[in-house]
């Protein structure tokens, strides 16, 4: 078992002096849980090598029992520190696809044809496509039989009172509800803050940080023979 973790290589929050990234625990969740279930795992970002985390996921009350166990893990940290070019990534090679969030993705990964492109031929041949928090707006550029990918498909992500808990509506360069609403998706969302995670096909998306671990194994019930 195969998986490909995508996460941004942005590290601005728009025209703000102000850092963001990947967010923390969106990527060490899904990593322990594929990882503990026996899967290679290889880490990839549309520039390669070091990513940026968002300084915020990085503050102690963003902190979990994976994020701990992150920071003693040699290997884990030094695949941080060397992710391979998205465009070197060959969509055969993996069973399935996990894109991680934090802001950094609505600037990068939600306009990369690379990343949309690795996308459409996962979703093609049948292997799971997976997002958690802002990471379903690398799904914005995606088509499938010639209509976006999320359309009439039930789909989660960030949701617009989170983001404006955040105090980042007006900075975003998209709200991220309201971008899967306007492609057709059938948007749903949870309490804020808590686990939400809606699997439609092969298709797995995540609303808020709480939902990693979910979508992750939502992943693996669908590669299970």
């Amino acid at each position: 078992m195969k998986i490909l973790i995508v996460l941004t290589s942005h590290d601005r929050l728009g025209d703000t002096d102000k850092k963001t990234g990947f967010w923390l625990e969106e990527f060490t969740a899904p990593y322990y849980v594929f990882l503990d279930a026996g899967a290679t795992i290889s880490i990839a970002s549309p520039r390669g090598g070091q990513v940026p985390l968002d300084p915020k996921s990085d503050e102690p009350d963003a902190q979990t029992e994976t994020t701990a166990r992150f920071r003693q893990d040699e290997v884990a940290r030094y695949a941080l520190d060397h992710t391979y070019p998205l465009a070197d990534m060959r969509p055969e090679d993996y069973d399935a696809v996990f894109y991680a969030g934090g802001h950094g993705p609505l600037w990068d990964l939600a306009e990369s044809r690379t990343s949309t492109a690795l996308i459409e031929s996962f979703y093609r041949t049948g292997n799971p496509v997976a997002a958690v928090c802002h990471g379903p707006a690398v799904l914005r550029h995606a088509m499938y039989e010639g209509r976006p990918l999320v359309q009439g498909k039930s789909v989660t992500g960030f949701s617009n009172s989170e983001e404006a808990a955040v105090g980042l509506t007006d900075v975003v360069p998209f709200l991220l509800e309201d971008e899967l609403k306007r492609l057709g998706g059938e948007y749903s969302k949870g309490e804020d803050w808590k686990s939400y995670v809606l699997v439609d096909g092969k298709l797995i998306t995540g609303q808020n940080p709480a939902s990693s671990t979910e979508a992750a194994q939502a992943v693996l019930r669908l590669l299970k023979p």
